[in-house]
């Protein structure tokens, strides 16, 4: 006969077994992503609410570093055949996943075979357009979208004697109001920005009317060519270097702009452009009461405002998995598309309420009447039906060229070229890059 503490062990090394053996009954998917910080924690609770909603999925997010380096990890990670079920791609890295031919799950077929409900009628039309094949079919599933918005100093616009409640709508008034700021000492510069090259020049495009390249900026082919060269541009880069030696503008820096946010949130700059999901860091930063508002214009190009186009980024299936983990990442992004986790994901990032459910949920709730301001990323987007010009953009390689976009414009400002010069020269640069990219995957 056993003794109680032999049958004591052999119950408790049962129980631990079972334990185990439930515990390995959930199919685990990988997620990899490139958010950090306060955005990267609300990432992971989103994991982790999913994770407690069902006891047969488990959704294991990973940070891989920046962007870039996320996408360029998970395409060497898919040749090497340990590679991720979801990562999280920035939106200029949508004709480099598209083009990766078998490496991709199109959601659209994804939800469809597992029996998912996936409407792609509920997502905003500039998102949608931004992540369909030419046939309309969703290639990616939205997740963080953004756009960039002007943040400024309220307390500061107060002191130089400028309404606070209506910031500067177009470049003339913007001049004018960061000169009055100065004279009166109520901060050193007018207005600084973060992503020059999608701020002042693809935002900056769209928000003209102005196309950045051919083929619908890329939607309609891979054989395209960069012609954002205009004199508009050249004429907004050269403004962008007066107004630096004028003192009403500084440069923060190519890429994110490292040196622009703490600009603002010191009130060395009253200005302040960069994505509006920045908006709780920004209010989590700044010493000051912070205004919102649309991005500037120029009053004498036709067609100005027209609407801004996205960033952010979407999450991209990679094919190489056992059947079943592609049911755990349906279930995961059936959770993700409901209104309610839409909704609290917008209003605590700041990225936009990328389905109509979403913000109809937040409106309801009455969360734009208590924080004034968070629609004006929504508002912006959607302030006109997106042209060809301002449907967004669809170029291979362009992770490098925005680069390059980012160099060309720092020599504008360190005065070694001229707004026309850079420009032509980021055309020429770019345009080798798209053939490069053009002959790799024909």
């Amino acid at each position: 006969m056993r003794s109680f503490k032999t049958f004591a062990l052999s119950t408790l090394m049962l129980s631990v077994s079972l334990a185990a053996g439930t515990a390995q009954a959930k199919t685990s998917v990988n997620w990899w992503h490139a958010m950090g910080g306060e955005l990267g924690e609300k990432l992971e609770q989103v994991a982790k609410d999913f994770n407690a909603s069902q006891d047969e999925f488990e959704v294991i997010p990973s940070f891989r570093g920046t962007y870039t380096e996320t996408m360029t990890g998970a395409i060497a990670a898919f040749r090497a055949r340990q590679h991720p079920h979801i990562v999280q791609v920035f939106e200029v890295g949508t004709g480099t996943m598209m083009a990766a031919d078998g490496a991709i799950y199109p959601i659209y077929q994804l939800m469809a075979d597992h029996d998912k409900t996936f409407d792609k009628d509920a997502y905003l039309p500039s998102v949608v357009g931004y992540y369909t094949d030419p046939n309309g079919n969703m290639l990616s599933f939205p997740f963080n979208s953004s756009t960039p918005i002007m943040y400024y100093n309220k307390d500061a616009f107060t002191k130089a004697g400028l309404d606070s409640d209506n910031p500067p709508s177009t470049w003339a008034e913007m001049v004018s109001a960061s000169e009055k700021l100065r004279e009166t000492g109520a901060s050193n510069c007018g207005f600084t920005t973060s992503w020059p090259s999608w701020v002042m020049l693809e935002n900056f495009s769209a928000w003209h009317n102005l196309p950045l390249g051919t083929q619908a900026n890329g939607f309609e082919g891979f054989n395209t060519e960069l012609t954002f060269n205009n004199p508009q541009v050249a004429r907004h880069w050269d403004n962008l270097k007066t107004w630096q030696d004028a003192g009403v503008f500084k440069w923060g820096g190519p890429g994110p702009g490292p040196d622009a946010a703490p600009l603002f949130y010191s009130g060395e700059c009253a200005m302040f452009f960069g994505s509006s999901a920045s908006r709780s860091g920004v209010l989590a930063n700044a010493k000051f009461d912070v205004g919102f508002g649309f991005q500037p214009y120029y009053d004498d190009v036709e067609g100005a405002p027209q609407n801004s186009i996205i960033g952010g980024a979407t999450l991209w299936v990679l094919r190489g998995h056992a059947e079943k983990d592609y049911a755990a990442v349906a279930a995961f992004f059936e959770y993700l598309s409901q209104a309610e986790i839409q909704a609290d994901w917008h209003q605590s990032t700041g990225y936009l309420p990328i389905t109509q459910a979403s913000y109809d949920l937040t409106q309801s709730q009455g969360y734009y009447d208590a924080n004034p301001g968070a629609d004006t990323s929504i508002k912006q987007m959607t302030l006109n039906a997106p042209t060809e010009n301002s449907k967004g953009l669809r170029f291979g390689n362009f992770v490098q060229i925005r680069d390059i976009i980012s160099e060309e414009m720092e020599a504008v400002m360190t005065g070694q070229k001229t707004g026309q010069a850079a420009a032509d020269s980021a055309v020429r640069r770019g345009n080798a890059l798209l053939r490069e990219f053009e002959a790799a995957n024909r």
